[in-house]
């Protein structure tokens, strides 16, 4: 508008001065029309920089919000998964510790049932020989005539059964190299026992207890060949597969869990190795 005026003091200007024709005047007033149209559109201009500026400065605001946001998100995602990965890591292990835990209780119910049929062999032999004559006691260093009795010569050595079962005692305790001591005496004293069996197995378990894997591999092994109708057969292919796994031989591990599946269906063992093949990511019928 302050444009404007000084056009139309002119005018007033000419017209006082009576020089001015209606055609000038026209003129002027289509220039004022005109500059009156570029104020219009100058101030419109204005106005429409002015809320482009304030709408850029709005989605300037709003991205900066984003990006702190975003950022944040990824941080707790980060510590999710960290959770998750170390929550993973404790499954596993925990998931181990039942196994070991579940295959050495199902061992211990095998011995448990042997010692029983152990202990009921030796009261039924004991009643067997209380019923016979009593023999001679022969001392060391003493001549006895014979009478036409049974002779019988007292021995020193201590109970097999108590041999095991120390031999037990020291595998429960962790000590470990006392344990297979005890159990290879008892086989090279016992090689017929019923427990002899159970013997070789827990070698193999102390040595496997020792992270010995190889030498548990090859005592469990023995235990198959040597004892091929025991009880202990599938404890001993179960370990054997576990052994494999931690000495990183995953395919060989994968393949004695699933012979143990196969050839003991029906066993804790089976389940055992079920389980631990699950984990492993491998689907058993």
């Amino acid at each position: 508008m302050n444009a404007v005026r000084p056009i139309a003091v002119a005018a007033a200007l000419l017209c006082a001065a009576g020089c001015v024709t209606s055609s000038d005047v026209q003129k002027l007033q289509s220039q004022i029309s005109e500059l009156q149209d570029q104020l219009a559109q100058v101030k419109r201009t204005a106005s429409s920089k002015e809320e482009v500026q304030s709408v850029n400065q709005r989605i300037a605001d709003q991205t900066q919000s984003l990006l702190k946001s975003n950022g944040t998100l990824v941080a707790k995602v980060g510590e999710i998964e960290e959770k998750m990965s170390n929550t993973q890591g404790s499954i596993e292990q925990t998931n181990y510790r039942l196994d070991k835990l579940g295959q050495q209780l199902t061992q211990q119910q095998h011995d448990i049932d042997d010692l029983k049929a152990a202990a009921a062999r030796a009261a039924a032999a004991a009643t067997a020989a209380a019923t016979q004559p009593p023999p001679v006691t022969v001392q060391p260093g003493t001549a006895v005539t014979p009478t036409g009795g049974e002779v019988t010569v007292t021995g020193t050595g201590e109970d097999p059964v108590q041999v095991y079962q120390s031999a037990y005692r020291d595998y429960q305790r962790g000590n470990y190299d006392l344990a297979i001591s005890g159990f290879k005496d008892f086989i090279a004293r016992n090689p017929s026992s019923d427990l002899a069996d159970n013997a070789a197995y827990w070698v193999g378990e102390s040595l496997f207890s020792q992270k010995k894997y190889r030498e548990a591999i090859q005592q469990f092994d023995s235990v198959v060949t040597k004892y091929p109708q025991s009880d202990k057969v599938p404890g001993a292919l179960l370990k054997k597969g576990y052994a494999y796994i931690a000495t990183n031989e995953k395919a060989k591990g994968i393949v004695q869990l699933q012979y143990v599946v196969h050839e003991h269906p029906t066993s804790q063992e089976a389940a055992l190795a079920r389980q631990k093949l699950k984990q492993l990511g491998v689907e058993t019928n």
